[in-house]
């Protein structure tokens, strides 16, 4: 055999082994996302939820339900891709955390919970400019946008979000459309 066609036989299984594994990727984002066991880790999600709004004086993330509206969102509103995206980086959560800590994510102590957690935010981090719209377009939303979002979208509609977590009036008068917070003061619930 010559140098030429070793070389071409080369590049060709490369090219090959690369499409295959663009291939797999691709497959992994537009198939049918496994809803029963988002369902059967309500646990975990609660627990994630938890970690990003934390029960102080006032409710937390578990205690408004926020892991029902999550679950909810994920099957009911969100694309196929982002559902996928969500499903895999709760499994990848759950593997991480088995294999560094040796329990699962709702088990380990709230710093290891933390640090799991600013983990998949920094692998979630999109890149910068035309390469990070064109990711986003062709991949959706990573696990822990995701879950930020619908975190705080469902802590601050829930009752106990919207009536103890913020300032909340039944009837906020008059619209004013720039008044300086006092010291201490809360966020607004309503407009």
């Amino acid at each position: 055999m010559n140098r030429r066609k070793a070389i071409f036989r080369i590049t060709l299984a490369g090219i090959g082994l690369a499409g295959a594994g663009a291939a797999y990727e691709w497959w992994t984002l537009v198939r049918s996302p496994d809803m029963s066991w988002l369902r059967n880790n309500k646990e975990l999600i609660a627990a994630l939820s938890e970690t990003i709004i934390p029960a102080t004086d006032s409710p937390g993330a578990r205690e408004a339900g926020v892991a029902d509206f999550i679950i909810k969102m994920i099957a009911s509103c969100t694309p196929v891709k982002e559902q996928n995206n969500f499903i895999s980086g709760l499994k990848a959560m759950q593997d991480r955390c088995r294999s560094k800590y040796g329990k699962p994510y709702q088990h380990c102590a709230p710093a290891d919970q933390e640090a799991a957690l600013l983990y998949f935010q920094q692998k979630g981090q999109p890149f910068k400019g035309t390469a990070g719209k064109l990711e986003a377009r062709l991949t959706g939303r990573s696990f822990f946008r995701i879950l930020k979002d619908y975190t705080v979208e469902g802590y601050c509609t829930s009752s106990a979000g919207a009536t103890k977590g913020l300032a909340y009036l039944y009837i906020p008068g008059s619209f004013h459309g720039c008044i300086p917070l006092q010291p201490g003061q809360k966020s607004w619930a309503t407009n």
